[in-house]
């Protein structure tokens, strides 16, 4: 899922036990019966530069759906900000849309709520079966051994973006492929009101997915084999500090980047303030933002040494949006067909192309428009050197526990305090406190 997707505070209270016992989602407004369906309720996730982008982007597909089915798709585009808070309260008052959209890292989250509806072989075959869809994909959609909970929508992986014109200026000829390298050139190109690196310091999603990627570098997982929470490793704390370090020690990374949180580090990038941003399938948005595909290159992200691989030359989380149904909506065979059209091969192929992501639908990924050098460095990463963020019920406490924890110590580092190995366990062990006993 994108990284300006933030898990609301919310999520850490909010009792997923009680969720369970809950009815599942489903509009009050939405459907007629299964045997007239005419209307859902559509909430999908904010893909593009604002709101506004999604609309404009999705209207059309709705309206070509409408067309073919009779059926109406009342579409709400929810910012990633409020999307986990407003899915949680969903499952817990049923009142909810038909169909959403979900980042497939709380796919696990949300099957513990008893909400979704599973897709078993008999739901699955109503689409096409799950043969369709790339298996990195298939693989964050819920608890191994379990119905899946969703189906992918999109994918998408972490890259480096950076600026050609930047580089230039400070003699930089090639995009770092190591730690060692993107401190060095950020260096080279901070002063003078522009910076090396671009984050969303308060951005809680982003954030568990930087740490996450590097945990897997320093040999972290954040869980154990069971599933307990194992935040204060010695491979997790590292993590944190390195990435917190950027900012506090390497001073590549502004300051006033400790308060983003709704995609500033991209319009810096775009407007020329910064050289560099780790992001998911941002190519999209920088055209959106005014930004010509020759001002930009993509590249792998970094390494700790060597090239990008499984294990500890990880790169990216398997990242990706996911869809979902609410078991309750009153429009169930509506609501599977929705999904069956928002997985065909053609809408696959227009949707992908608009958000710059990959179709995880395989059939579509032969179209030329995925082949290009952004997406080819996507898809190579989602073959090669990417891992799932681990798919387990506490998944999103997790986000939320430990997003904010990095977030307070970007506050520590943009204040001048110091961020020392026993700051950063601190801060972790209190999140572990958070989190559910069991």
């Amino acid at each position: 899922m994108r990284s300006i997707r933030a898990a609301a505070v919310g999520a850490v209270t909010m009792s997923l036990a009680l969720a369970a016992s809950a009815c599942g989602g489903g509009s009050a407004t939405g459907g007629g019966s299964n045997d007239s369906p005419k209307e859902l309720t559509y909430w999908a996730s904010n893909q593009g530069a604002n709101v506004e982008v999604d609309k404009k982007v999705l209207q059309p597909e709705l309206d070509k759906f409408e067309k073919q089915t009779g059926i109406k798709v009342k579409l709400e585009v929810v910012p990633w900000s409020d999307l986990l808070n407003r899915i949680l309260t969903a499952t817990t008052s049923g009142q909810g849309p038909d169909v959403l959209n979900i980042g497939n890292t709380w796919s696990a989250s949300l099957q513990a709520t008893g909400a979704l509806m599973p897709w078993d072989d008999k739901n699955l075959d109503k689409i096409g079966g799950s043969d369709r869809f790339v298996e990195s994909a298939l693989g964050s959609t819920g608890v191994r051994g379990q119905d899946p909970a969703a189906v992918p929508l999109y994918s998408m992986a972490y890259a480096l973006y950076y600026n050609k014109k930047m580089f230039a200026e400070a003699g930089v000829t090639e995009p770092p492929a190591t730690w060692d390298e993107l401190v060095e050139t950020g260096r080279k190109i901070a002063g003078n009101g522009k910076w090396g690196l671009g984050a969303e310091g308060s951005n809680l999603s982003n954030n568990i997915h930087q740490v996450f990627v590097l945990g897997k570098q320093h040999g972290a997982d954040f869980f154990t084999a069971d599933g307990k929470p194992d935040f204060t490793s010695d491979g997790a704390v590292a993590a944190v500090k390195q990435y917190v370090d950027l900012m506090a020690k390497d001073k590549v990374i502004a300051p006033g980047n400790a308060e983003y949180a709704q995609n500033q580090s991209l319009g810096d990038f775009a407007k020329g303030k910064t050289a560099m941003v780790l992001w998911q399938t941002a190519s999209a948005t920088f055209r959106t933002m005014g930004m010509k595909d020759d001002e930009w290159g993509v590249a792998p992200a970094p390494v700790p040494s060597g090239a990008p691989g499984a294990g500890k030359q990880t790169n990216s989380m398997v990242a990706g949006i996911n869809m979902a149904v609410f078991k309750n909506s009153d429009n169930i065979d509506g609501a599977t067909e929705f999904v069956k059209f928002m997985t065909s091969e053609a809408e696959q192929k227009i949707l992908n192309k608009a958000y710059g992501s990959i179709p995880p639908v395989k059939a579509a990924q032969s179209d030329p428009a995925f082949n290009g050098p952004a997406t080819g460095v996507l898809r190579e990463t989602l073959a090669t050197s990417a891992a799932p963020l681990p798919q387990v019920p506490d998944e999103s406490q997790f986000e939320t526990a430990v997003g904010t924890a990095v977030k307070e110590l970007f506050a520590d580092a943009a204040a001048g305090r110091p961020i020392t190995t026993e700051s950063v366990k601190a801060k972790l062990a209190k999140a572990q406190q958070q989190m559910p006993t069991k």
